[in-house]
């Protein structure tokens, strides 16, 4: 009997390293099928999970209630697994080098009690190579196991989208890989009991790296592009969107847009191919000039801002100004990697320091992570200008009546920047309003 029968039978046990937000729904949708113990260091959480809150809003609290997941902040409790999914983060430095300490960490974490007979699964994104290369020398050193012999490797990578509803565990194709055939075969088993569209066996662990970090520089260099556009229609004076909206007639136009890239994956995945490329002596030019711009945006929109006040005869220095939104995407509570935060630091620089309003964010995280305090909209009052800085269900049902009640009523014109064009253009028209957008 297989491992893949043995989990069917309730023989064995399937662990989840890192219960954030791809790996507790993937705990959670596995244990509707089999026996789950759900890891994560951040005793915390564990505890919110245990009381049946879901604080990344991904599954919902009453998932976290039901679901028979054994959430432990315990590695002891590794021991009891034989197929384990590592889920853990791979930031950047601040230098833009790839930052493996909490997947190094995963993997000495679980190398303590890794048995003989194991499937170690990486679901992280990492640049081709850190599977087998980083992870597996640490999983023997600290097991004192032999990969190949007493335990096996796999990668498949995470492909959820935080905040989308569409697109889920269960609606995408996973990609699946393993170090020789019959790991590849359990682990495509395995994940067949969740990825309900179907896996694809890629033909090798590198090869399923290097697609995961793709997808993202691919949507990366694109929006970048988009960017680019903005900018260069900005100084034209034409309206980008509609620039888009016209192109996208064409049937093979790819229907990207302007935005500010954030988030944990995006942003952050390119870094880890050009950091593997500079390594073998590759530098790279079109994905690294993608990041440059897309890095730069949320000067850009503080800058566009200041000039607008100018351009208005109001004061920089000492502006009532409000963001509204501060996640790196819309509804969604995540705040980590949020290029809001560039605005509100560039902002500063010019002697303003904004209120921020976030309805949806994780708001301990904003003030761990950034030092800022969310306002109520209420707070949004007597202002010199405003920032729709993310396109949240909350702030699409304004009117151009509430948004004018925000503002100082000395204003003759009304300084509104929508990031996104979550509102129609022609509603906020001179000289009530100065209207801007990507």
């Amino acid at each position: 009997m297989g491992l893949y029968e043995k989990l069917l039978a309730g023989e064995e046990k399937l662990s989840l390293v890192g219960l954030g937000y791809v790996g507790m729904p993937i705990a959670v949708a596995y244990a509707k099928k089999i026996k789950v113990v759900g890891y994560d260091f951040n005793a915390a959480k564990i505890e919110l999970y245990k009381k049946g809150f879901d604080p990344t809003r991904e599954v919902g609290d009453e998932a976290i209630s039901k679901s028979s997941v054994d959430f432990t902040a315990d590695p002891e409790k590794l021991r009891e697994c034989k197929f384990h999914i590592v889920a853990v983060p791979t930031p950047v430095n601040d230098d833009h080098t790839p930052d493996l300490s909490p997947v190094e960490g995963a993997s000495h974490t679980l190398g303590k009690y890794l048995t003989k007979g194991s499937i170690v699964v990486y679901e992280s994104t990492v640049y081709p190579g850190v599977t087998e290369d980083i992870c597996v020398p640490i999983l023997e050193k600290e097991s004192g196991l032999k990969c190949g012999v007493d335990f096996k490797v796999g990668y498949s990578p995470e492909r959820i989208n935080p905040g989308d509803k569409v697109h889920r565990l269960e609606t995408i194709t996973k990609i699946v890989s393993g170090m020789d055939e019959d790991t590849l075969e359990e682990v495509a088993k395995v994940y067949s009991l969740v990825a309900l569209a179907g896996v694809y066996k890629a033909e090798n662990i590198k090869t399923a790296e290097a697609a995961k970090v793709i997808e993202n520089s691919q949507r990366d260099i694109n929006i970048a592009f988009m960017n680019e556009l903005s900018m260069i229609f900005n100084r034209m004076g034409i309206d980008t969107q509609a620039v888009l909206k016209a192109a996208g007639t064409k049937w093979n136009f790819l229907p990207f847009r302007p935005g500010l890239v954030g988030g944990h994956c995006i942003g952050v995945d390119p870094y880890y191919l050009t950091y593997k490329a500079e390594e073998l002596g590759y530098h790279s030019q079109i994905i690294l000039s993608g990041r440059r711009i897309n890095d730069d945006m949320g000067k850009y929109i503080a800058e566009s801002l200041v000039k607008k006040l100018i351009a208005n005869d109001i004061a920089v220095k000492g502006a009532k100004v409000a963001i509204l939104g501060f996640t790196f995407k819309e509804n969604c509570p995540d705040t980590r990697n949020t290029k809001v935060i560039d605005i509100y630091r560039e902002l500063q620089e010019y002697g303003i320091t904004p209120i921020v309003v976030d309805p949806e964010a994780d708001a301990d995280e904003a003030k761990r992570l950034y030092g800022i305090e969310f306002n109520t909209m209420e707070a949004v009052k007597d202002m010199d200008a405003i920032v729709i800085a993310v396109a949240h269900k909350e702030f699409a049902p304004l009117t151009s009546q509430e948004i004018a009640a925000y503002y100082d009523k000395k204003h003759a014109t009304k300084v509104l920047m929508d990031i996104k064009g979550i509102f129609d253009k022609n509603d906020y028209k001179m000289p009530e309003f100065d209207y801007w957008r990507l």
